[in-house]
């Protein structure tokens, strides 16, 4: 079992996040720092709580490497989180078309991913089953996780990934779409699973993908977020209100400014109507 890292080795990690996110440049850590993914969470929170005194409010979650078609490509093999907060969080008014723009100042080598986005009504029971995480859900909507790296052409292991925000940069949600509280946990567990998506940057298909590319459905890889936290020594409790993206359904792709990118989707079930293509635009 990986020992945490010792209090005393935090503030400089900390201050080497905070150097790099800031000022956009890279990190200067070798693939020894830090040494395991324990010392990276614990670098993680610290994070949060400094940016959380400096003004800064966590809103929710992000879980990456769910969509195990790319952990070859990325050499991380196996699920991370990180923090959302409301100063990278963009949610699009039910009022307005399904499209947004970001600007792109600040990230490092940004790339797109399209994802499933839950909103949670409560907080998920201890131990929760699916049917049980499902009725704990207010709304399911997609989104766009834009990540960047503070390592450059995207080499790291999985504790820097960790440590670097979880590569979170920002979030774009598309209209949601409200679960009733009786909604049958299992017919919203499959339309998720079967949901297929398209995604293409300025008219040009680029990628195809899946919901079951993500743990066997974005369900699935929320229960495993849930689990994860919950696990993780210090992290904060779940609470109403919590945005969490499960991850990718394609492989993520680079973006820069003046560009637009847009998804196709097919669902079936009772998702099948309310889930939307999103378009979103550079700068």
């Amino acid at each position: 079992m990986n020992t945490p890292a010792s209090a005393s080795t935090i503030p400089d990690l900390v201050a080497d996040v905070t150097r790099a996110r800031l000022q956009a440049q890279p990190l200067p850590w070798p693939s020894t720092v830090p040494a395991d993914v324990p010392m990276a969470y614990a670098t993680a929170l610290a994070v949060r709580g400094a940016r959380s005194a400096g003004g800064e409010r966590p809103v929710g979650y992000k879980v990456g490497f769910t969509n195990r078609t790319i952990w070859p490509r990325y050499e991380v093999y196996g699920p991370i989180w990180g923090t959302v907060w409301n100063s990278t969080l963009t949610q699009i008014d039910a009022s307005a078309p399904n499209e947004g723009v970001l600007a792109l100042k600040g990230l490092c080598e940004p790339r797109i991913e399209p994802e499933v986005v839950f909103g949670l009504r409560e907080a998920p029971p201890p131990g929760c089953s699916l049917a049980q995480l499902v009725a704990a859900v207010d709304w399911v909507a997609h989104g766009y996780e834009i990540v960047h790296t503070h390592f450059p052409a995207w080499k790291f292991t999985a504790a820097q990934a960790v440590a670097d925000g979880g590569l979170h940069g920002l979030l774009l949600v598309g209209h949601r779409v409200r679960l009733d509280a009786g909604a049958a946990p299992e017919a919203v567990m499959a339309s998720l699973a079967g949901l297929r998506i398209k995604l293409y940057g300025d008219g040009v298909l680029k990628d195809q993908g899946t919901g079951a590319n993500v743990l066997d459905g974005p369900v699935q890889a929320l229960l495993h977020f849930v689990n994860e936290l919950r696990a993780t020594p210090g992290a904060p409790a779940l609470q109403a209100g919590d945005v969490i993206t499960t991850g990718t359904l394609t492989d993520a792709w680079p973006v820069a400014a003046g560009q637009t990118w847009h998804t196709e989707i097919e669902a079936s079930g009772p998702l099948g109507g309310g889930l939307k293509g999103l378009k979103v635009r550079f700068e």
